[in-house]
């Protein structure tokens, strides 16, 4: 079973994909419809890409600050949460999933990335 597959069947998610750094394919498992998966994997791809960016931005202003390169990012709203490493993304109902869990998951399963994006 793929790493998708096993989030996309953890309580509480309500979908799981991988998008390519390049913005050109994704796939997802869950309850989206195309059209909303495509447009997830764009947002997930766009906010990686300012991430990256931003703790590039800061390792650059002095000593190593250890967030660089980032691994992957968190928004939590009221309801849902969205959590992506690397380039894999899930999004959670926060009264029926557990963000730790989900993350120990993740950060189990996906290998840590360097450098380049593309």
């Amino acid at each position: 079973m793929s790493l998708v597959s096993q989030l996309a069947a953890m309580q509480g998610v309500i979908a799981a994909g991988e998008y390519s750094y390049r913005g050109d394919r994704f796939s997802y498992e869950g309850q989206l419809d195309d059209e909303k998966a495509r447009m997830a994997s764009i947002m997930c791809r766009a906010t990686t890409m300012a991430v990256h960016m931003q703790a590039d931005m800061m390792k650059s202003l002095g000593e190593d600050c250890g967030c660089a390169p980032a691994r992957g990012w968190v928004v939590r709203g009221a309801a849902f949460t969205v959590c992506v490493i690397a380039n894999v993304f899930c999004f959670l109902d926060n009264s029926q999933a557990s963000l730790n869990e989900v993350m120990r998951m993740m950060r189990e399963n996906i290998a840590d990335q360097e450098g380049a994006l593309v």
